[in-house]
């Protein structure tokens, strides 16, 4: 589903690296004026804390004079940060990481040592700056990129935290809580928090479109659960016509049906609103493919080609379509294509939700 995909998407809440707790859920959602409990987030920053606590016990030091770090050398700076003067030190820690002239060894010390006094500092635009320029200068560092997977999850727990601390009661707090139960399992319960909020507010946008994935989400779901969810992505879309996501998930449902012409009415919507929405244009050309009405679907196939490259289904269902035309060359290309992604050692990643191939 696009809107459980977009993930993640890594999905900035680093769903598998650290899971936050669930509020205790309240089963009176007609007064939702509980206060979230989100002391889960006091490991907020704890890794960069830790690592970044200064290495000398003795008195503080002075600050620098206004003006004097334009002086100081990117050694002198990463002195100061593991002293803990990192006020002082971070202009020059950021200029450090950013200068090429300056070796890779210091500008990476620089960039980790910039990045944990950040944290420590909760001065999060700044934590954010070392983020991306870490993640420019070192993209496939190991060490780099295990201390951005700590940054995100710590960056998301504080942001938790002041949700949570300014605005407990609000949709997106409870959203929150929801999204924390359905990380843990707990599907009754992230049912009964979305349907708390639909009850409170149920023309927010996007309220339905959750509870209805919730319902499909669940590795139980029954039947009826099934036709529930169907109704609130259709009520969604009476809120919100223009959400893709609604639309892309009430075409796997009528294909799976199946319905061919209800799954071409949504997933051709659901394309048209999101011109990037690469999963919908793939399963608007198989639908197309399906039914036989194969010059038709070659323009969708196209675009999802286009938008993502190496999902193999693409190509199959491209292929069969061009051979069905006449246009047996390029076909075969798509076909080969088709062979190389599917028998590769290393497969690339085939797209989110890779469609059944066509007979």
């Amino acid at each position: 589903m696009r809107q459980a995909n977009t993930p993640a998407c890594l999905i900035f809440f680093l769903r598998g690296h650290r899971q936050r707790k669930p509020l205790p859920v309240r089963r009176d959602h007609t007064q939702m004026s509980r206060k979230p409990n989100f002391l889960a987030s006091f490991l907020c920053c704890f890794a960069f804390a830790f690592f970044a606590r200064p290495t000398l016990a003795q008195a503080p030091k002075a600050p620098l004079a206004a003006g004097a770090s334009s002086s100081i050398t990117p050694e002198k700076a990463i002195a100061l940060a593991q002293e803990g003067r990192c006020q002082e030190a971070l202009p020059v820690l950021k200029r450090s990481l950013a200068n090429t002239q300056v070796s890779a060894g210091t500008r990476k010390q620089a960039g980790t040592l910039g990045l944990r006094c950040s944290m420590t500092s909760q001065n999060s635009d700044s934590a954010l700056d070392f983020v991306r320029l870490l993640g420019k200068e070192f993209p496939q560092d190991p060490d780099v990129l295990f201390l951005l997977v700590h940054a995100y999850s710590d960056l998301s727990s504080y942001e938790a935290q002041v949700l949570g601390r300014t605005a407990p009661s609000s949709i997106p707090a409870h959203k929150l809580n929801a999204e924390a139960l359905e990380m843990q399992g707990k599907w009754d319960e992230a049912i009964h928090e979305y349907e708390g909020m639909i009850a409170k507010e149920p023309n927010t946008p996007a309220l339905h479109f959750l509870l209805g994935r919730a319902l499909l989400s669940r590795p139980d779901a029954k039947p009826e659960a099934l036709e529930r969810a169907k109704q609130e992505f259709q009520k969604e879309l009476q809120i919100d016509p223009n959400n893709a996501a609604a639309h892309y998930v009430l075409g796997e449902l009528a294909r799976r049906e199946p319905n061919w012409d209800e799954a071409i009415a949504q997933f051709s919507a659901a394309a048209q609103l999101d011109p990037n929405f690469a999963e919908a244009y793939l399963g608007w050309g198989f639908a197309l493919v399906t039914v036989k009405r194969y010059q038709e679907a070659i323009e969708p196939l196209r675009i999802a080609e286009r938008l993502t490259p190496d999902n193999p289904s693409i190509h199959y269902s491209l292929g069969t379509a061009l051979i069905r035309t006449g246009q047996k060359e390029e076909a075969e290309k798509e076909f080969a294509i088709h062979r190389e992604l599917t028998t590769s050692p290393n497969p690339p990643a085939a797209g989110q939700n890779p469609q059944p191939q066509p007979q």
